[in-house]
């Protein structure tokens, strides 16, 4: 009961603010920029932290400016998710373009599914509005991880599939796209492959952002087991408020590659984007709070499984 309450209340209010005209929505973005960066001080030793070890060719103030940069486009993120709740199709559109879609359109008219590489580059919760981009005959989705305040869970649920792409939890996914398969249905799927994997799914390193970086694997085994058109998203800012999102093929056939080669060109792709823009990636979060020291100590890879040693974690 007290869920569904604050669930009501908390989706009016969202629903009462997304209506505001997008420069108010600024407006306060910028003033909560103050807040949390100049007065709080939010996670500005990981931020900096990551900025100094990922770039140390840069100097001092080129670090910092990527620093203000980053959180004047973190706090816009907030903002633009709220306006996304009552954003028309139009205003979609304008605001995110798509390119390269015909590629896309190409697989999906042929019966072969895509499984999409992205970043987490703002401003990435407008990419669920794809479906309003690419073939009907496609069913588009993005993996989702489950948020754990119940209320905010729903109702991010809600404006990720408003423009008609599912959400699918990562415990699905598999099950999922072998469903689709047998359907004989098409689909669009895009996943952000720049997140830290547990322990027990680590399989592969890759030299990332000047870091030896544990990074994900599924999306690549999906789409190798399932025959998919491997794309990377490349994201990218116009102006305030303005985004480019195009799509660049990685291969059509991901079971000709080595292993995991599709994964090391995504990385590959992924930095570059951040070389060019790096106040647009998420830098507040522990990207490598994983070693591979650590992993070598605790773990080891038993028949393709990692699990620890001695059976101790």
């Amino acid at each position: 009961m007290k869920n569904k309450v604050v669930y009501c209340l908390v989706s009016v209010l969202w629903y009462l603010l997304s209506l505001l005209p997008f420069w108010v929505h600024y407006l306060f973005s910028d003033f909560v920029y103050l807040v949390i960066y100049r007065l709080i001080g939010y996670r500005v030793k990981v931020v900096r932290g990551n900025l100094t070890s990922s770039f140390p060719e840069k100097s001092e103030a080129e670090i910092r400016e990527i620093e203000r940069k980053f959180y004047h486009r973190l706090c816009d993120y907030f903002v633009e998710a709220v306006k996304m709740r009552t954003m028309t199709e139009g205003q979609m559109r304008r605001h995110l373009v798509f390119k390269g879609t015909e590629v896309v359109n190409e697989c999906v008219s042929s019966g072969q599914s895509c499984a999409v590489y992205l970043g987490h580059f703002f401003n990435w919760e407008w990419v669920t509005s794809l479906p309003l981009w690419v073939s009907d005959k496609a069913h588009c989705g993005q993996l989702y991880h489950a948020l754990e305040n119940e209320a905010f869970d729903k109702l991010f649920l809600r404006l990720r599939e408003r423009w008609g792409a599912e959400c699918i939890p990562l415990v699905d996914i598999l099950r999922k796209t072998i469903e689709y398969k047998r359907k004989q249905q098409p689909t669009v799927i895009g996943y952000l492959g720049d997140q830290v994997p547990h322990w027990n799914n680590i399989h592969h390193w890759c030299w990332f952002l000047n870091h030896d970086t544990p990074v994900m694997t599924g999306t690549e085994r999906i789409a190798v087991k399932n025959r998919q058109a491997i794309f990377f998203l490349e994201i990218s800012q116009r102006k305030r408020g303005y985004y480019e999102a195009e799509f660049r093929l990685i291969t059509r056939k991901p079971e000709t590659l080595k292993e995991y080669e599709a994964t090391d060109i995504y990385h590959q792709m992924l930095e570059a984007s951040i070389r060019r823009q790096p106040e647009l990636w998420l830098w507040s979060h522990n990207r490598w709070k994983r070693t591979r020291e650590e992993f070598n100590e605790r773990f080891e890879v038993v028949g393709g499984k990692v699990v620890p040693r001695d059976g101790k974690e």
